[in-house]
């Protein structure tokens, strides 16, 4: 009897002590659909005792964007991890970022699609060219605007125009900026676009040919925010502007 609960006591040791609540980790549908956080969400709660469920509503957030620390990458996207200031989910980013948990990313086998990878170049973006907003609002207005015509990022990449550039090859322009800021003036947007105390109206016999792109200067502030953390496109050759 004395060695069973010996052996019982052993046992209840070596066990984690697990958290009472959940931690909810939302995840673009690519990573859900992987089964990517089936594999590494139950290896991190045994090894530490702290449990993250993939939750839509989650406190972290999985992007494919800053904010957040790049955690790892697939098929040339880069997903960032935001959380907020909380003991267990800086545990939970550190231990995607340490060893062991670059190691169980790589180590799953999508059966679908190519590999996770924990190692990856981050494009650097100059500080002067940070543009301090809203940027995930900034996104959301880009995806909702500008997703119709360009490609803003993965979560639309089989959705723009070819004869528009995407963000990202925006991006690598050194004008970039400018262009963004006064984009409603420059060919083929004053057709469609209106800004909130900054453009005249439509001309009542020429109305938009298309559902008219609708925002305000505090919006295109957030846009502006946002694609100055976007990675610019490697395009090679210096870029000749025309």
């Amino acid at each position: 009897m004395r060695f069973v609960l010996l052996c019982l006591s052993l046992t209840l040791s070596a066990t984690p002590s697990w958290s009472q609540e959940s931690i909810g980790l939302a995840a673009p549908a690519e990573v859900k659909d992987s089964g990517l956080l089936q594999h590494i969400l139950p290896r991190f709660s045994l090894k530490t005792g702290i449990r993250v469920i993939a939750d839509d509503a989650g406190v972290m957030v999985l992007e494919t964007a800053p904010p957040g620390d790049p955690v790892f990458a697939r098929n040339d996207v880069i997903y960032h991890l935001r959380i907020e200031d909380n003991d267990r989910q800086t545990r939970f980013l550190e231990w995607l970022k340490s060893d062991i948990g670059k190691r169980t990313v790589e180590s799953f086998a999508p059966a679908d699609g190519g590999p996770y990878s924990a190692s990856f170049d981050i494009a650097v973006v100059e500080s002067g060219d940070i543009v301090e907003g809203d940027t995930q609002l900034g996104e959301e207005l880009s995806m909702t605007h500008c997703g119709r015509c360009h490609v803003i990022g993965p979560r639309n990449r089989m959705n723009g125009l070819g004869s528009t550039p995407s963000f990202a090859v925006l991006r690598a322009m050194p004008d970039w900026s400018q262009r963004f800021e006064a984009f409603f003036a420059l060919n083929p947007h004053p057709a469609f676009t209106q800004i909130d105390g900054l453009t005249p109206p439509f001309d009542p016999e020429r109305p938009s040919p298309i559902h008219p792109v609708e925002i305000t200067l505090d919006d295109l502030d957030a846009i502006l925010a946002f694609v100055s953390r976007i990675d610019a496109a490697d395009l090679g050759a210096p870029l000749k502007l025309q």
